[in-house]
């Protein structure tokens, strides 16, 4: 799925070098003289699919109240959720009530209680008067998100956890949306290097602004095991030890996970865990010399290079392992699905390969849950149903992405990850202190400009599934350094997941981006300014040319 080897110069930088990289943290608060009017109804990230601009705005003041349907749970904790963003920036107590779609304020409104429900799990529909505020939807997700665009919809300085000077406005009309695509995923690995629970809830945080709905954590590789499983206890307690250049590692205990997964569907995301084998496997085929084929424990890793670990095909040991972990996630994870790798298994021979994953596939099946694996599992026998996530990308063979698209066109679903556009970790240019470079040189347009129904031109765009960011760690080791690469790449694979292919236009979609930083810079954010994106100078500075 990635990678070759890079130097030490990515693994020395330090956090003051990657702040004089990204411009600081976080760059001082937007002046309200900077924002004269209201934001245009349809200036958000994603696109929506309709926006009727039209009457008058509706200003937030210390009268307004968040009214949700009387007795609804979901509504009232959404409702919850928005007033306590608003409420540092702007002072006012903004009291959740259960008081209906009657009365003027912020409404939220279920199961079409107004009519005007956009349809689907994850569509909403928002209205806006000078009178109220209404957010609408069928189920809670839909709601969720329509609660993300009102909030791009205000002032950036609504971010703040200070108070800010007002007024919060937002422009008048209705916005009707749903998602082009069901799966819109974000990938982190805390196997190279460990990100805490803190980190990763941050990081789901980031991702609910921009409407992803699943965190795919890829937990096990060949330098780091990061799940704590009682049947296996060692490969967290010794395989968690490390990470890439050395250094403590760490895992998650079984309740740290279960609040990760809990927080994240407080966000409507959906955890995607990743166990990936029969390759990327040196931390367990250290932990437990009996999952190798001679019976000998393999040294910690802690270096970059891939393809060297494979656990053993041949033997019982390993099924047994299997059948353990996979039932053990499982088991914790109440999401549908189960990632099982299965990328750059240059150790397994291709008949083990398939004999490997023939055995793997049905232990998923019967926990419940539906396989993903990286696309090298079209070279096997994919389960019905199964998703494969196509890291390819201008050098990948024409005999592996016709494997690909074959076991599309028999039914298998597809998530689009190519990695010279998708991959987060790419760096943006030749001089980016951070990131590898083996699928080319990534900037903002580049990731931003291409369309997942039509990437695998032989694919039939009815199999695609959604689309995937994932951000691999071998140079990154803290959130200020995961920022500076997600952002604003993620916005952008967020757009192409959600919004119908006819708003997908560089140079509106490069306008609405710009807008974004101050917003960024009120979240701390520390994003990585490119010059492709005409942002808005600080307060007291010349707006720098498009």
């Amino acid at each position: 799925m990635r990678r070759t080897s890079f130097g030490p110069r990515c693994l020395a930088l330090t956090g003051a070098a990657l702040l004089l990289a990204a411009g600081g943290t976080a760059a001082p608060a937007v002046s309200a003289a900077a924002e004269p009017g209201p934001a245009p109804l349809g200036h958000v990230v994603p696109a929506p699919a309709s926006v009727r601009p039209g009457g008058d705005p509706y200003e937030i003041t210390a009268r307004t109240v968040v009214r949700v349907p009387p007795g609804n749970r979901e509504a009232a904790r959404i409702g919850g959720y928005l007033a306590g963003l608003l409420r540092p920036s702007t002072g006012y107590r903004l009291p959740v009530e259960g008081s209906g779609a009657d009365g003027p304020g912020i409404r939220l409104v279920l199961d079409g209680e107004d009519g005007g429900a956009a349809s689907g799990a994850e569509g909403y529909r928002l209205s806006v008067t000078a009178r109220s505020v209404t957010v609408s939807a069928r189920e809670g997700a839909g709601l969720f998100h329509g609660v993300q665009t009102l909030r791009q919809l205000l002032p950036a300085r609504a971010e703040s956890t200070v108070r800010q000077p007002g007024p919060w406005t937002v422009a008048g009309g209705v916005v009707t949306d749903a998602p082009r695509y069901g799966y819109r995923g974000a990938m982190l690995d805390v196997a190279r290097h460990f990100f805490t629970v803190d980190q990763v809830k941050r990081y789901i945080d980031q991702l609910a602004l921009y409407k992803y709905n699943a965190l795919h954590l890829h937990l096990s590789d060949d330098q780091g095991w990061r799940i704590a499983l009682g049947s296996w206890p060692r490969l967290a307690a010794y395989g968690g030890s490390t990470q890439v250049g050395g250094g403590p590692g760490g895992f998650y205990s079984q309740d740290d996970y279960r609040e990760i997964v809990r927080h994240a569907a407080s966000r409507y995301l959906t955890v995607v865990p990743e166990i990936d084998m029969p390759g990327h496997t040196n931390a367990a085929l250290a932990s437990y010399a009996r999952l190798n084929c001679d019976g000998v424990a393999r040294p910690l890793y802690t270096g970059t290079e891939v393809g060297f670990s494979s656990l053993c095909v041949a033997k019982q040991d390993t099924y047994d392992f299997v059948e353990d972990v996979v039932g053990e996630l499982a088991a914790l994870t109440p999401g549908p699905y189960l990632h099982i790798g299965g990328d750059e298994a240059h150790s397994t021979g291709p008949a083990d390969y398939a004999a490997f994953m023939d055995r793997v596939q049905p232990v998923v099946a019967r926990h419940g849950k539906t396989v993903i694996g990286w696309h090298q599992l079209a070279g096997a026998r994919p389960a019905p149903g199964a998703l494969l996530q196509y890291w390819g990308y201008g050098r990948t063979g024409a005999a592996e992405r016709a494997q690909v698209t074959a076991a599309a066109r028999a039914g298998a679903g597809l998530i689009l990850s190519p990695a010279d556009r998708a991959y987060l970790d790419m760096k943006y240019t030749k001089d980016t202190p951070l990131g590898l470079q083996w699928a080319g040189l990534v900037e903002v347009r580049q990731s931003y400009d291409w369309d997942p129904g039509g990437y695998l031109t032989d694919a039939p765009a009815s199999a695609v599934a959604g689309v995937e960011a994932p951000l691999w760690t071998e140079t990154i080791t803290t959130s200020a350094q995961l920022e500076y690469m997600a952002f604003p790449r993620l916005a952008g694979i967020a757009e192409l997941g959600w919004s119908p292919p006819a708003t997908h236009d560089w140079a509106s979609y490069r306008v609405r981006l710009a807008a974004q930083g101050p917003r960024w810079d009120a979240l701390g954010i520390a994003y990585y300014r490119s010059p492709q994106v005409p942002w808005p100078a600080p307060p007291g500075q010349g707006r720098p040319r498009p």
